[in-house]
C-alpha cells in the first residue's frame, strides 16, 4: 500500500547543500524573483482562448515567454508591482504563481576518462546486473532524463538516446553542457559495452530534457514545459533529480497529469539532511533518498514522510559531460536508480499487481511492487530515512 505524503508548505527557494559544481565553474543560478516582479507564471481560468490569454497579459503589461499549456498556464515576466497587482485582479486569471528557481541535486566529485568497463557498486547494490541474463535489460522503455541534457557524443550513452528537447532554448540542442544531467542518465542507462559503466537498464531508451542550464539551475516553468513534452511523446518514467523548497501549485499540477497519464515520475528527495523538497514531496511522485555502501543513510539526504524508497547516492561513477565519467554523491544519483529499476520493472507481466485489472502497468502498482520487493533498513517496515527500503531491481521483476 503507498504511504500518503505529508505536503509541506515550504515559501523560500534554498540553495540546496549539494549543487552540483562543473570542474572550476561556480554555479550562477538563474535570477529569482523578488515576489513583486520577475518571472511569474500565470494560470487562467478555463474556457479562454490563447489570443484571450495574451490579450490579458498585454494589457495589463506583462512580457510572454513561453506556452504552458499543461496547467492551462503561461510564463510571463512582471516589470513591476503595478504590473503584478493588474494580473492579480483580473477575474479572468485564476492563480499567480512564482517562477522559481529550481536545482540540480548533487555534491563535488572527480573524473576520468574512459576507462575499460566497471560495474558501479550502486548498480550491484540494487541487483540490476541479476536481471539481465533473463533477457530484460529494459528495452525499449522510454525514460526522460528532465535535469541538463545528456551528453549526445557520449560513447556510454549515444546508442541509447533517441530524442529530447530543450525548454530553455528550443532552437539549441539538449547535448548536455554541465555534465549532472549526462550523469543520471549514465546510472539509468549506460551501455553495457567496453567501457566505462554499466547502468540498471542497459538498453533504455533515452530522452534528454534539458531542462536546467548549464550552471544546473532552471526555472520552473521550464520543467513543466519539460514534463509536458514527456507526456506527450510517450515517456514511461521521467527521472527529475531536481527540486526547490517552494511548493507551488502549477508544478503539483503538472506531475499529477503526469502520473494521470500513466507516467512514473521518480525524484530525488533533497541534500539539505532536512524536510523532503519539491517535487519530491508531492504523493503523486516516487521520492528517494540516498544511502552509501554500508546501507546507511547520507547524513545530508533529506528525509520525511514523504520519503518512499532509498537507493545508492553516495560515490556513484558514471557518465559526465562529453566523453568523461565522474564520481559523484546526492540524492540527484539515487533517483536514477529507482528510475532504471522502475524501467526493468514495466518490462514484466502486471500479473497479482494488476490492481485495475487493465491488464499493463499504471504507477501506483509499479510503486507499489518497488515498495514490497525494497530491503527493509532502518526500523522495521516505514521510516521516515528509507521508505519502504532500499530498491532491489532483481526482487521486483520476479513474478
Amino acid at each position: 500500500m503507498i504511504f500518503k505524503k505529508v505536503i509541506l508548505n515550504s515559501i523560500t527557494i534554498v540553495a540546496m547543500l549539494g549543487l552540483l559544481l562543473a570542474a572550476n565553474v561556480n554555479f550562477a543560478p538563474a535570477e529569482a524573483n523578488d515576489g513583486n516582479s520577475g518571472r511569474k507564471i500565470i494560470v487562467f481560468q478555463n474556457g479562454l482562448s490563447d489570443l484571450q490569454k495574451d490579450e490579458v497579459i498585454k494589457k495589463a503589461g506583462g512580457e510572454e515567454i513561453k506556452n504552458l499549456n499543461l496547467v492551462n498556464a503561461k510564463a510571463i515576466n512582471v516589470p513591476s508591482k503595478a504590473v503584478l497587482e493588474k494580473l492579480n485582479s483580473n477575474p479572468l486569471i485564476a492563480r499567480v504563481d512564482d517562477d522559481v528557481v529550481v536545482e540540480a541535486l548533487a555534491k563535488p566529485g572527480s573524473g576520468s576518462t574512459q576507462p575499460s568497463q566497471v560495474l558501479p557498486w550502486g548498480i550491484d547494490r540494487i541487483d540490476a546486473e541479476l536481471v539481465w541474463p533473463s533477457g530484460n535489460t529494459a528495452n525499449p522503455i522510454k525514460v526522460a532524463i528532465v535535469d541538463t541534457g545528456i551528453s549526445t557524443g557520449h560513447p556510454d550513452l549515444k546508442d541509447n538516446i533517441k530524442g529530447g528537447i530543450n525548454t530553455i532554448n528550443p532552437t539549441k540542442s539538449f547535448n548536455d553542457d554541465n555534465g549532472h544531467g549526462a550523469h543520471v542518465a549514465g546510472i539509468v542507462a549506460a551501455s553495457n559495452n567496453s567501457v566505462g559503466v554499466v547502468g540498471a537498464g542497459s538498453d533504455i531508451d533515452l530522452y534528454g530534457v534539458k531542462v536546467l542550464n548549464r550552471n544546473g539551475s532552471g526555472f520552473l516553468s521550464d520543467i513543466i514545459e519539460g514534463i509536458e513534452w514527456s507526456i506527450n511523446n510517450g515517456m514511461q518514467v521521467i527521472n527529475m533529480s531536481l527540486g526547490t523548497s517552494s511548493d507551488v501549485q502549477s508544478l503539483h499540477d503538472a506531475v499529477a497529469l503526469a502520473k494521470n497519464a500513466g507516467v512514473i515520475v521518480v525524484a530525488a528527495a533533497g541534500n539539505s539532511g532536512g524536510p523532503v523538497i519539491y517535487p519530491a514531496a508531492y504523493p503523486e511522485v516516487i521520492s528517494v533518498s540516498a544511502t552509501d555502501q554500508n546501507n546507511n543513510i547520507a547524513s545530508w539526504s533529506s528525509r520525511g514522510n514523504e520519503v518512499d524508497l532509498a537507493a545508492p547516492g553516495v560515490s556513484i561513477y558514471s557518465t559526465y559531460k562529453g566523453t568523461s565519467y565522474k564520481t559523484l554523491s546526492g540524492t540527484s544519483m539515487a533517483a536514477p536508480h529507482v528510475a532504471g529499476a522502475a524501467a526493468l520493472v514495466l518490462n514484466t507481466p502486471v500479473g497479482i499487481y494488476d490492481a485495475n485489472f487493465n491488464g499493463k502497468w499504471d504507477p501506483d502498482e509499479v510503486q507499489t511492487k518497488l515498495q514490497d520487493r525494497a530491503v527493509d533498513l532502518g526500523v522495521a517496515g516505514f521510516d521516515s530515512l528509507y521508505g519502504w527500503g532500499l530498491v532491489n531491481a532483481y526482487n521486483a521483476v520476479q513474478p
